[in-house]
């Protein structure tokens, strides 16, 4: 599926009448489904008034990361600098959590309401080096739309 399908196709589930967490499911499994190299894709989202991020639905292994801390990680890091964070090869970050020993790169992209940083989708992938423009690209499409539910 090239991008323009995957982004019709999250368009879709977004407008679907399913709830909001059917629906972040089905988008976690879409993008882990048809791109070879999306391993495991997650929403995180700020736990309440705490300075920390709560798993919210995913698809791939499972985690022990259901509370990070922001600061914290990748996706704690983004929680505190608003900013797209690409991680081509993990073993390169310092501040960086183990998922497992099979994941080799992330991806982490905000989600914005009304300007505030109240979560992000998460990828990981088992190969170094493969996230692109048009992957960053796609998923600030999805965290846009995503931000529309919330």
């Amino acid at each position: 599926m090239n991008t323009t399908a995957l982004k019709n196709k999250i368009s879709e589930i977004i407008t679907s009448d399913n709830s909001t967490s059917n629906k972040l499911q089905a988008i976690c499994d879409l993008l882990e489904s048809q791109i070879s190299y999306y391993d495991w894709v997650g929403f995180y989202f700020k736990n309440g008034n705490l300075n920390e991020l709560k798993l919210a639905e995913y698809t791939g292994e499972e985690t022990e990361h259901t509370i990070i801390p922001f600061g914290k990680g990748i996706c704690g890091q983004v929680a505190l600098s608003n900013e797209n964070f690409i991680v081509q090869d993990v073993q390169d970050q310092d501040n960086y959590i183990s998922c497992g020993w099979k994941v080799k790169s992330e991806i982490v992209i905000p989600i914005f309401v009304n300007g505030e940083n109240i979560g992000q989708i998460d990828i990981d992938s088992h190969t170094v080096s493969p996230f692109t423009t048009a992957d960053e690209e796609l998923l600030e499409y999805t965290c846009k739309l995503v931000a529309t539910l919330l």
